[in-house]
């Protein structure tokens, strides 16, 4: 039996064992903590599914691979929800729309009286949008719970340790999935600084995630459910630091506000900042040298991307097929 150890418990490293387990490895997963919490990136993902919307900015093997993901996610957990995205624009902005349009695919348009059908609390506030209908999205924090307990409920197993994978290569097949923190090993790493807020909102129900375009500070709203809206927008080059910055806290609030008034209401319950881990043009890579595989650079597409990427080291221990994504072995 092909034995692997995966070191990193993100949204890759658990996606990498779910693969490896399915292809009747034996698994152990070590992460320098017990559980999935505010530590990792994935913590705070939007946990979007949404690869045509991506298209916007993205690359294209972005769009191609995340179509995977809805599929692989809901085939793993019970935490997706197939509503699509709606993208909007305030009148004055409409000309984001139309680029917008322009760079993606899988959308048909919608008018102001459709949006209101789409999503009563937007009734009236905008007048043209972007449906893109075969998208979807997940709670990203019981997606790895569930995923987390499916990989020990099927043999795999966790060790608590600030691993060295280097040092466990030596030993055997290890994969190092651990996200900005392999930064001391993979040089052409960046962090992509990420801020986010979590809100409690009796007064609003959405139904999917909206996008509210605007030239300076393009917003995302992600329905938990309960009245629980994940609140995001921000990416600045650089690694995060330990709070928020002060004006994109002010630009995330003002542009909820800008989409529907009563988020002016809302709590906040939690503040995030991140660091996205991302190679130079913001795709994936997978790299090997000998016992070592190296997955990472899933920039802010984690829960998009992570199926695909897991599938192709997958393929690569068990079939020695070369991944899309691999890059040069040495680091």
């Amino acid at each position: 039996m092909t034995a692997a150890t995966i070191i990193g418990a993100g949204v890759a490293g658990l996606c990498v064992a779910r693969a490896l387990l399915d292809r009747g490895a034996d698994v152990v997963l070590v992460d320098r903590h017990t559980d999935a919490g505010p530590h990792a990136c994935s913590w705070w993902a939007g946990g979007m599914l949404a690869p045509f919307c991506e298209g916007e900015s993205a690359e294209e093997p972005v769009v191609r691979l995340g179509c995977e993901a809805a599929d692989w996610w809901e085939a793993k957990t019970s935490a997706v929800k197939r509503r699509g995205s709606l993208v909007v624009s305030l009148a004055r902005d409409t000309s984001d729309l139309a680029r917008f349009a322009r760079r993606t695919t899988g959308f048909r348009h919608v008018n102001g009286p459709e949006i209101s059908n789409l999503e009563p609390d937007l009734a009236d506030r905008f007048a043209k949008g972007l449906f893109f209908e075969s998208e979807a999205h997940l709670a990203p924090r019981l997606a790895l719970a569930q995923l987390r307990a499916s990989v020990l409920a099927d043999g795999g197993a966790f060790v608590q340790e600030d691993a060295d994978p280097d040092e466990y290569a030596q030993r055997g097949l290890t994969i190092d999935c651990r996200g900005f923190q392999a930064k001391d090993k993979l040089h052409d790493l960046r962090g992509v600084k990420g801020e986010m807020l979590v809100l409690s909102c009796p007064d609003v129900t959405l139904t999917r995630p909206i996008r509210l375009l605007h030239p300076r500070l393009p917003l995302y709203i992600v329905p938990r459910g309960d009245c629980i809206f994940m609140l995001g927008a921000t990416m600045v080059e650089g690694h995060a630091g330990k709070h928020v910055t002060a004006r994109a806290l002010l630009e995330l609030l003002s542009a909820a506000y800008a989409l529907n008034p009563a988020f002016g209401e809302a709590e906040v319950l939690e503040i995030g900042v991140d660091s996205r881990p991302a190679f130079p043009d913001n795709l994936p890579r997978i790299r090997r040298d000998g016992n070592l595989i190296r997955a990472n650079g899933l920039f802010r597409h984690g829960f998009l991307l992570a199926p695909a990427v897991a599938r192709m080291v997958a393929d690569l221990i068990f079939d020695n097929k070369t991944p899309e994504v691999m890059g040069e072995t040495a680091a």
